[in-house]
């Protein structure tokens, strides 16, 4: 184990008694989709091999980890916030409703949430913010696989609907195929009119 990743869980332990559980989001960046967040209370009798920050692992690696966080996970949960209210609140603060949504939808209560980044939802249970926790917390590195995968298979599905933009390539990232289809087709219902790339095509 590594000393940085042995050091924060050993500081983390100590700290608090009673269920962990680690959060993460996915698709704050996207120009199009709903942003997505997880929640995971890991079991210490189950380990997982291989949890890390879900950017850094291959397609084919975070859906095996996927399964097996399912399978082994004392319990997890994934929500979102809509499109409609990324628009309407702004991405922080539906990020923040997302990952909420999250945390309540867990099975189990848990003691302490751990949050990768540097804001933290509204949470009736004491909560951490954690800048790369998705990277030294395992909890958090499963949480951020949940919500990728789960993204993923979001914009896979909707790719089918509205094929011409590229949704299974670029996930909604605004790269210059992405870009150029907006242009040509204006936006979806899926795309956030309040970001600036989808604003432009609507004048």
């Amino acid at each position: 184990m590594p000393k940085r990743l042995a050091t924060v869980q050993a500081t983390l332990r100590w700290s608090v008694e009673g269920l962990i559980a680690g959060v993460d989001e996915a698709g704050r960046g996207p120009l199009a989709g709903p942003v997505v967040a997880a929640a995971v209370i890991l079991d210490d009798r189950k380990p997982i091999q291989g949890l890390a920050d879900s950017k850094k692992l291959s397609a084919k690696r975070r859906e095996a980890l996927f399964d097996e966080i399912r399978a082994k996970a004392l319990c997890c949960s994934t929500a979102q916030a809509s499109v409609q209210e990324i628009d309407q609140l702004n991405i922080l603060q539906a990020t923040l409703l997302a990952m909420r949504r999250a945390v309540l939808g867990l099975r189990l209560p848990p003691k302490l949430v751990l949050v990768d980044g540097n804001r933290l939802p509204v949470l009736e249970m004491r909560a951490q913010a954690i800048v790369k926790g998705d990277a030294t917390v395992p909890a958090i590195s499963a949480a951020s696989i949940l919500a990728k995968v789960s993204r993923d298979r979001w914009c896979a599905d909707y790719h089918q609907l509205f094929p011409h933009y590229g949704f299974a390539q670029h996930k909604g990232y605004g790269t210059a195929e992405h870009l150029a289809a907006l242009r040509q087709h204006g936006p979806c219902p899926e795309h956030r009119r309040s970001f600036r790339p989808v604003a432009e095509c609507l004048r």
